[in-house]
């Protein structure tokens, strides 16, 4: 079996499936894309099973020749593409074949970016999944990101019919958002003027943000706990550390954590904190564990409902 040579890696080019469940007992996260919509995206407008490993492409710079006949597609991050040097469009399947050179440029708005491939990467699964965490050195190649002259196994596939998403169902990447958080059980270990001040203050993204965690600047919010056992932590736990600047843990988060936490943000509003770059400004809104049930049913509907359009 062949597929595509890295020729470029790219600031931080790792291969992704949905993640890794069933290993916290092992200490093992889940890792899997930060934007689950985009890397949904990728693999339907191709027919690929939703579980498929892609690649996960932050702030781009990635470049691979293939060597079969396939077809591809990149979401997510708006960036330049282009094969044999003619540019071509994102949110849109695309054949190539043998010797063609995709070159991905660098992000222009957004930060993720997703390149999927007819039928997936044939990427042997570590603990159940491909998904690539650096920290642990598992999933993808060896447990690493991308490095060049890795290469890149995949089945020949081409497609009878190309595809691509109406501009109005793609999503919309801005320079700040609003989280939506679901208050958790030790919500009541913050005062009410702290948690009015979490609610209704804005943060800055720092340049300390990764796929561990996004640690925000702004107001400091303080807890009445001064010392807790470490305990399991959820996607999108908000932890308020000693210094009292939140911290949004993400895909590739420790297991266990010993900092109070004030709520969980949801993980439709954890893809939009992904795409933001450093400088970046959010907000966080209450809400309820019902609502939050509902804005993801309703976000699974729509996704079922919108149709590939033909090239």
């Amino acid at each position: 079996m062949t597929g595509f040579i890295v020729k470029q890696p790219g600031l931080l080019t790792l291969i992704q499936d949905l993640g890794r469940f069933g290993a916290h007992n092992l200490g093992l996260t889940n890792g899997g894309p930060l934007d689950v919509q985009a890397f949904a995206w990728a693999n339907r407008l191709l027919g690929n099973p939703a579980n498929a490993s892609a690649l996960e492409i932050s702030f781009g710079g990635l470049s691979l020749e293939s060597g079969i006949d396939t077809a591809i597609v990149v979401t997510g991050a708006e960036l330049p593409i282009k094969v044999n040097g003619e540019t071509i469009a994102e949110w849109q399947t695309h054949p190539v074949k043998p010797g063609d050179l995709i070159e991905l440029g660098y992000t222009t708005r957004g930060t993720r970016a997703y390149l999927a491939v007819a039928g997936g990467f044939a990427i042997p699964a570590s603990f159940g999944s491909s998904a690539t965490v650096v920290r642990e050195k598992i999933g993808g190649l060896n447990g690493d990101k991308l490095q060049e002259n890795d290469q890149l196994p995949c089945a020949s596939q081409t497609l009878q019919q190309n595809y691509y998403l109406a501009d109005d169902d793609r999503p919309q990447y801005a320079e700040r958002a609003i989280l939506r958080v679901v208050p958790g059980y030790q919500q009541s270990t913050f005062d009410p003027v702290e948690r009015h001040r979490f609610f209704s203050s804005q943060y800055r993204v720092t340049d300390r943000s990764d796929r561990m965690g996004f640690r925000l600047e702004g107001e400091a919010i303080k807890s009445d706990i001064n010392s807790m056992l470490s305990e399991g932590i959820c996607h999108g736990a908000v932890q308020i550390p000693a210094d009292g600047q939140p911290i949004v843990l993400m895909n590739d988060r420790q297991t266990i954590g010993g900092y109070p936490k004030i709520g969980s943000v949801i993980a439709l509003d954890t893809a939009k904190l992904a795409q933001l770059n450093p400088g970046s400004t959010i907000s966080f809104e209450p809400i309820s564990a019902e609502y939050a049930h509902n804005l993801h049913w309703l976000a699974k509907s729509r996704f079922d409902r919108t149709q590939p359009l033909k090239c």
